[in-house]
């Protein structure tokens, strides 16, 4: 099970993906300047992670399959 499952059709827009990061960030700054330095952290990791996985390596599905695959599905 993943933490973040890029595939999921909630992930397909752009603006969500960047907002999600952005959140992340903002709250790690907000536990950073309220002298939490574990919550800081924590979040920062989650941060981290969502930008990985949402931006950095997010590769979109189109969803259709292909008819190569459609056909070696049907064999």
């Amino acid at each position: 099970m993943k933490f973040i499952d890029p595939n999921h059709p909630f992930y397909r827009p752009l603006w969500v993906r960047l907002l999600l990061v952005g959140i992340c960030s903002g709250w790690t700054a907000v536990e950073f300047y309220n002298g939490e330095q574990a919550w800081g952290t924590i979040f920062l990791i989650v941060a981290a992670y969502a930008f990985a996985q949402l931006l950095l390596f997010y590769k979109p599905s189109d969803g259709v399959a292909k008819p190569e695959e459609e056909s070696k599905e049907k064999s």
